[in-house]
């Protein structure tokens, strides 16, 4: 059954289900769950309702970060060239002031405020459609670029595990990222 369907059966039998005695009103709610598929509770709240059902309320907290915040983030993400969270939110105070004094985006002290008390997860996630559409663009964040880097290299494949310096990462990328640069210009 649909939920409308479910709604108006429940509609019908309200009435009905209000003025039957207590053992009347079992049976119509033992009906009323083999027919719909409700669990009990959610069919005794449903049959107790009185009149039309009303609006609800968007649940949870109130939206602490509005849209003209999100684009003042988009604007300051795109000025650190897209750098993830976690780096990109030390930063934040930073950014936003130089942002401000260059005049390339109109922050107020409120707005600043909440930019540079953002977690790396807010970040994270008011930049999710944003990261997307980047992805999808065909840009570095596609998967399967590492793959390709790892045979690519000169020297063999990647190092892997643990205990990696990044002297044997730099040896073994800079001539793969040196080549990927001539490629492109």
């Amino acid at each position: 059954m649909t939920r409308g369907s479910i709604l108006e059966y429940a509609e019908a039998l309200t009435t009905r289900y209000f003025r039957a005695s207590k053992r009347g009103k079992g049976k119509m709610l033992d009906e009323f769950i083999r027919v719909t598929g409700l669990h009990c509770k959610a069919a005794i709240r449903l049959l107790n309702r009185r009149g039309q059902p009303v609006a609800s309320k968007r649940r949870g907290r109130k939206r602490k970060y509005g849209t003209e915040v999100t684009e003042a983030l988009r604007v300051v993400w795109e000025a650190s060239d897209r750098l993830c969270s976690r780096r990109l939110q030390p930063f934040l105070p930073e950014m936003v002031r130089i942002l401000r004094r260059h005049g390339e985006q109109q922050i107020d002290a409120a707005m600043e405020a909440l930019l540079c008390g953002m977690s790396p997860a807010t970040v994270d996630r008011l930049l999710k459609p944003d990261r997307r559409f980047v992805e999808g663009a065909g840009g570095l964040l596609l998967p399967g670029r590492g793959a390709c880097l790892r045979t690519q290299s000169p020297s063999g494949p990647l190092p892997t595990g643990r205990r990696t310096s990044p002297a044997l990462w730099r040896q073994t990328l800079l001539p793969t990222v040196v080549r990927a640069q001539k490629a492109f210009t």
